[in-house]
């Protein structure tokens, strides 16, 4: 059928229903283009937790009272760090839906994972925040000490610093989707995502990379271009490199942690199995006849009787 055509009569044979499912690059781009628009609103509402960070900005630049100043500063610290992480879980939850091709209900989905992880996910959320302060701290305090003991061997702890922050960064791939897919207790959270930022190096890199882009991009635009990043920001950056974490990553993890988990228990993990396989003594109702439909033919004009 034409959506924006005149020809309304003409149809296709279908889509079979065994037909090969897409993988890898071709099923990225389905979904994300599919689910443009609802990537948009997840960005949208993960994007409200980040009004503290501007409210601290505001805060040191607007409030001439000093003491005054700090504490809306601190306090909007605190809003941030204390929610970042129970919204990162509530957008986890939705972005493992959309990879695993399932309907999701933005704000339903989103608030429900808030809450349920609420404590696992702020300690997590503390920690990101913490390993991001002392990579800031280093950028800024080593280079000074370099100049000051005349030795390059202060730049030693500033690549220790670093290096650190991308194994816990490259840890939070999987430890947010355990977290909404998993009952691991926090220990084992930290102790299999560790695992796994080094076995599934590929897929890291991969991530890494988009996210290092994405980055780079849009401190371009901050600087070059700042009304542009000012319109963009609220709609897709951060919901585009969370996709592309969930899409990269979850494969990952129900590889080395959820399916030998129900191979344990001698049962195939439900986001693997095809619940649309009938039982093979069961006689199905209906025959799915997509793609063996023979197209119907236009119909050419004038070839009807008129009646008057």
């Amino acid at each position: 059928m034409g959506i924006f055509s005149n020809d309304y009569e003409s149809r296709g044979a279908g889509i079979a229903k065994n037909a090969p499912k897409k993988k890898g690059i071709q099923l990225f781009f389905e979904i994300f283009f599919r689910k443009f628009w609802k990537l948009i609103q997840v960005n949208m509402l993960y994007f409200v937790f980040f009004i503290p960070i501007f409210l601290l900005l505001a805060s040191l630049s607007f409030i001439k009272n000093s003491t005054v100043s700090l504490i809306c500063a601190g306090l909007s610290l605190v809003l941030f760090v204390v929610n970042i992480g129970p919204a990162t879980a509530g957008m986890t939850k939705v972005m493992r839906n959309y990879v695993l091709e399932k309907h999701s209900f933005i704000v339903h989905d989103f608030f429900k994972a808030f809450r349920s992880n609420f404590k696992t996910a702020s300690l997590i959320g503390f920690i990101d925040c913490f390993i991001m302060l002392s990579v800031y701290a280093s950028f800024q305090v080593y280079p000074i000490l370099v100049e000051q003991a005349g030795t390059k061997l202060m730049y030693i702890p500033m690549v220790i610093t670093f290096s650190l922050a991308i194994v816990i960064m490259m840890m939070n791939y999987y430890i947010f989707l355990m977290l909404i897919a998993t009952n691991l207790s926090f220990k084992n959270l930290a102790k299999n995502s560790f695992a796994l930022a080094f076995v599934a190096m590929k897929q890291n890199i991969i991530t890494f990379a988009v996210t290092a882009v994405t980055a780079v991009a849009m401190l371009f635009l901050y600087w070059r271009f700042r009304p542009l990043f000012l319109m963009l920001i609220p709609f897709m950056p951060m919901a585009f490199v969370w996709f592309v974490t969930c899409f990269n990553s979850y494969p990952v993890i129900q590889k080395f942690v959820i399916n030998p988990y129900y191979a344990s228990i001698g049962q195939v993990n439900p986001e693997l199995a095809d619940n649309s396989v009938n039982d093979e003594n069961e006689e199905p109702v209906f025959k799915d006849m997509g793609g063996k439909e023979k197209p119907i033919e236009k119909r050419k004009k004038g070839s009807g009787r008129r009646i008057s």
